[in-house]
């Protein structure tokens, strides 16, 4: 009796289809007020990152997004702060769909929109478009994480600004990823706070890369880019110990400057640099803003992960008892202390930002 052995597939259960970008771009088409928010936000972002723009860049949302619905609640919240503070501060939500799991945990709206693990990818897409173009039409754009690297395919003509993560920035893939994107793209230090992986990351995107990826038809194919100039540093702390201080900020801008690299920092106020305390990330951005009215020049951009709720809370076995607006994963800073450290900011920011951004003898400096 012949047996034929299994060569490939040993541990897969099975292959669902997965409709085409292309498919769910038609079925959740952008709109031409859409656009505008998304084209606005990129083009702004890179006028700040090349100083052609005074502001400072705030992403600031939930540390992910779980119900869309509370989720539309506080884009509503901020898109009115944002008008609010659009002198001083330009403001862009944090849309997290996937999450990056070090062991076991929920992956995120994408992987499980129903939190049961039953694992609708298909559908999380969909919804997740859904929402992003939702977001755009109300004239808010959006940042989020570049996790897996066929969902920029899907997803990435509504996005502004995209963050590679801490576990994903010495990645070679995210790196090719990286390269091809339309966005802006945030490198996040390495979880062990080394800065040199983030600079490495930069570098790399900067350049064209081939690789193996889908087009939007969903078929394999190689895809080449030409390297995306807008690379930059997220400063979030590692090794249990922050790294916005005036030291840390220092010696980055020194490695940038001696990778021949544009010298810009976003500096993170949650995860490390917070020690994962909600409360403390209005101290660390008051500690940044000092920075800046001292003279500082390398921090273009700020990140916060805040909710309509404080803290975070278990996902339950049954669902209907999850606390409205109320992280499932990393703890975030409720609405309101998150609306006041933002307007403090912009007060405390307004003039010394323009002052930084002043010819020799020009505005607020020469006073």
């Amino acid at each position: 009796m012949t047996h034929t052995l299994q060569m490939e597939n040993v541990n897969v259960t099975g292959f669902d289809l997965m409709p085409s970008p292309e498919d769910v771009k038609h079925r959740v088409p952008v709109t031409p007020a859409a656009a505008r928010t998304v084209i606005h936000g990129r083009e702004t972002i890179e006028n700040i990152l090349e100083r052609r723009d005074p502001r400072m860049l705030v992403i600031v949302g939930p540390c992910s997004i779980h119900d869309p619905a509370a989720g539309l609640d506080y884009a509503r919240r901020l898109k009115a702060l944002a008008a609010e503070i659009a002198d001083t501060l330009f403001v862009v939500m944090r849309v997290y769909f996937e999450k990056p799991r070090t062991a076991a945990g929920w992956k995120g709206f994408i992987n499980d929109p129903r939190m049961d693990d039953s694992f609708h990818i298909e559908e999380g897409m969909q919804k997740a478009r859904e929402f992003l173009l939702t977001l755009a039409e109300m004239g808010l754009p959006a940042a989020t994480e570049a996790l897996d690297p066929i969902a920029p395919q899907y997803l990435g003509d509504l996005i502004s600004w995209t963050a590679i993560g801490a576990r994903t920035s010495e990645s070679q893939t995210h790196r090719e990823m990286a390269s091809g994107l339309s966005t802006p793209v945030g490198f996040k230090n390495g979880t062990d706070g080394d800065f040199v992986v983030a600079i490495n990351a930069i570098r790399s995107a900067a350049a064209p890369h081939s690789f193996l990826g889908i087009n939007p038809q969903g078929r394999s194919a190689v895809v080449r880019t030409q390297g995306n100039r807008h690379g930059h540093i997220v400063l979030r702390g590692g090794a249990n110990r922050p790294n916005y201080d005036t030291v840390s900020v220092s010696l980055v801008e020194q490695a940038l400057a001696d990778a021949k690299l544009p010298v810009n920092v976003l500096v993170d106020c949650s995860h490390a640099n917070s020690y994962k305390r909600p409360e403390m990330q209005p101290l660390v951005m008051r500690d940044v803003v000092h920075q800046i009215r001292q003279g500082n020049r390398s921090i273009v951009g700020l990140m916060v992960e805040s909710f309509i709720e404080g803290g975070n809370q278990a996902i339950p076995a049954d669902l209907a008892k999850l606390k409205y607006g109320c992280s499932v994963t990393d703890a975030c800073l409720d609405w309101p202390s998150s609306e006041a450290m933002l307007r403090e900011a912009r007060e405390m920011l307004r003039e010394a930002l323009a002052a930084r951004h002043a010819p020799p003898g020009h505005g607020a400096e020469a006073a």
